[in-house]
C-alpha cells in the first residue's frame, strides 16, 4: 500500500512538472525597455499579478505608484519591491475601488504630487459579494466601475504624458459573460444572485465589461498619444477568490495546483501590452500570450454596447 501511494505520488508530480513545461507554459514578455524618468501606477499591487508586474516595472527604472485599498499589505510590499529591485522610488497611495469617493481622492492626491503618468495598470479584481460603498455590486464596482472613474480622471495627464499605456486585466471568463443592461440601470449590478457559481458568472459578466470599455476608450483616444489595451493573463494561481466559501476553495484547490501557474507567468502579457514597440495600431485589442487575439468573439466587438457601458458608466460615476 505504501509503495503504492509513493508511486502514485511520483507520477503526480511527474504530470504536474510535465504540464507546466508544456501545455500551461506561457510565454515571457521579450521588451528589454528602461523607464528611468517614467511613472506607472499599478492597482491591486501588493499581491499576485499586480505586485509581480509592479516589480518589474521597478527593477526597469521606473516610479511606481501601488494604488491598493490595504495599507499594511501594501506597505510590505513596497519594501519587498525596493530590496528586491533597489529601485527606491515605489510608493503606495491608498486606493480604495469599491469607493468613488476614494477614486476621486486618489486622483486628487496623485495629481498633487506627481507631474506625469506614462502607464496605467487596472490590475485589481476580485470575486465577492455585497455591495460598493456606492451601492453597486461589489464585482461590477470594483472590476469595472473603479477603474472606469480612475482611468477617466487620469486621461489628461496621461495624454499630456504621452506616449502613455493604459493596460486592463481582464480574462478569457468574458466568453460566458454578458452585460444585462437592464439590470444595471435597476439594480446597480451585473445579475442577481450570490451563490459562488453566480458571483463566478458575475466576475465573467466584469471581464466582458473590462474588453468593451478598452474597446471604447480606444475610440475616444484616437487622435492621442495614448493606446489602451485589454487581455487575458492566463490560468493564473493569485488570491482572487480569497472570499470564496471554503468548500468553494476545497472543491478547486486541486484544479488550481495542476493547471493554474504562477503570478510571475501571468504578468508577461500586461507587461507586453505595456512595454512593447509597435503595437500602437493595436490599441483597443486583446491580448494573450504576449500576442493580440483577432478573431475575438463578436459580444467584446459590440459597438454599441460599448457606447452603452461608456454613458451608463459616466451616469453611475456623476460625469455625465
Amino acid at each position: 500500500m505504501l509503495l503504492e501511494l509513493l508511486l502514485l505520488g511520483a507520477l503526480l508530480i511527474g504530470v504536474y512538472f510535465l504540464l507546466h513545461t508544456t501545455v500551461l507554459k506561457l510565454p515571457r514578455c521579450k521588451s528589454t525597455a528602461k523607464l528611468h524618468g517614467k511613472t506607472a501606477i499599478v492597482t491591486g499591487a501588493n499581491t499576485g499579478i499586480g505586485l509581480t508586474t509592479a516589480k518589474d516595472l521597478a527593477r526597469r527604472g521606473a516610479r511606481v505608484i501601488l494604488a491598493c485599498r490595504d495599507r499594511q499589505r501594501a506597505e510590505a510590499a513596497v519594501q519587498e519591491i525596493i530590496k528586491d529591485t533597489g529601485n527606491n522610488q515605489v510608493i503606495f497611495m491608498q486606493l480604495d475601488l469599491a469607493s468613488l469617493k476614494s477614486v476621486r481622492s486618489f486622483v486628487e492626491n496623485f495629481l498633487r504630487k506627481e507631474s506625469r503618468l506614462d502607464l496605467l495598470i487596472n490590475n485589481a479584481g476580485l470575486i465577492s459579494d455585497g455591495t460598493t460603498d456606492d451601492g453597486f455590486g461589489m464585482i461590477f464596482g470594483v472590476n469595472h466601475l473603479g477603474h472606469f472613474l480612475l482611468t477617466v480622471l487620469l486621461l489628461d495627464l496621461l495624454k499630456a504624458s504621452g506616449p502613455s499605456r493604459v493596460v486592463t486585466v481582464s480574462s478569457r471568463g468574458y466568453k460566458i459573460g454578458n452585460v444585462d443592461f437592464n439590470c444595471l440601470t435597476t439594480h446597480k449590478d451585473l445579475a442577481s444572485g450570490n451563490s459562488n457559481y453566480q458571483l463566478f458568472r458575475k466576475y465573467c459578466h466584469s471581464k466582458l465589461c473590462n474588453i468593451l470599455f478598452t474597446y471604447e476608450l480606444a475610440k475616444k483616444l484616437q487622435g492621442t498619444n495614448v493606446t489602451c489595451y485589454s487581455l487575458h493573463p492566463g490560468a493564473i494561481k493569485t488570491d482572487i477568490s480569497r472570499y470564496s466559501s471554503l468548500w468553494w476553495k476545497l472543491l478547486f484547490s486541486p484544479l488550481f495546483f495542476f493547471f493554474f501557474t504562477d503570478a510571475e507567468s501571468g504578468a508577461q502579457t500586461t507587461l507586453h501590452c505595456a512595454l512593447e514597440q509597435g503595437i500602437e495600431h493595436l490599441s483597443g485589442h486583446y491580448f494573450t500570450h504576449c500576442a493580440p487575439l483577432l478573431n475575438i468573439k463578436s459580444k467584446a466587438r459590440d459597438d454599441a454596447a460599448a457606447k452603452k457601458l461608456w454613458e451608463l458608466s459616466e451616469s453611475f460615476c456623476g460625469l455625465a
